[in-house]
């Protein structure tokens, strides 16, 4: 349905990026495409995953990660998790059955190591042209800005956070 994909990054240190994807997700869904999500780095019930389910004819989201977010030295299934996920997202691609793909963390895989910059390089290489390519994650190596149709970085002014708030239901998680 998309006569021209672009490739969009949404990086920085700022909340928002999974939440801009989300909401191209929502965005794109609202006109019939179709999306795959590929969250890195995630596994576990996340909110946006019970609200997108509702969404199922249209939005896939699928996770690869182990044990939830990487916290420090990735563990050697967070790299077979992080393959597993690259293959999907070649096999998704090559399939010509989504309009849009969305890399959640795509960027910070890059920067723990799960694989390297000339891994994302190349999936923006097998992006169709008709298909809108969305990588997530803050650290977005300068290959990939220079790459990118469109990046938005989040920059973070003020959070509560640094006041003690934890993450909120609904809202942050």
């Amino acid at each position: 349905m998309i006569e021209k994909g672009y490739v969009q990054v949404y990086t920085g240190n700022g909340k928002g990026k999974t939440t801009a994807s989300l909401g191209l997700a929502l965005r794109g869904a609202g006109a019939g495409f179709k999306i795959f999500i590929a969250q890195f780095m995630k596994s576990g019930d996340y909110n946006e995953i019970k609200a997108l389910k509702r969404f199922s004819d249209l939005i896939t989201i699928e996770q690869f990660g182990y044990k939830g977010f990487v916290r420090g030295k990735p563990m050697p299934e967070d790299f077979e998790a992080a393959k597993k996920g690259l293959i999907r997202v070649k096999e998704v691609l090559s399939s010509a059955n989504y309009d849009m793909v969305i890399l959640e963390e795509g960027n910070v895989a890059v920067m723990c190591g799960l694989f390297p910059v000339t891994t994302l390089l190349q999936i923006i290489d097998l992006k169709p042209d008709n298909v809108e390519l969305i990588i997530t994650g803050r650290g977005a190596m300068p290959e990939i800005i220079e790459r990118a149709d469109l990046v938005t970085e989040m920059k973070e002014i003020k959070h509560y956070f640094k006041k003690g708030v934890k993450a909120r239901t609904g809202i942050e998680k």
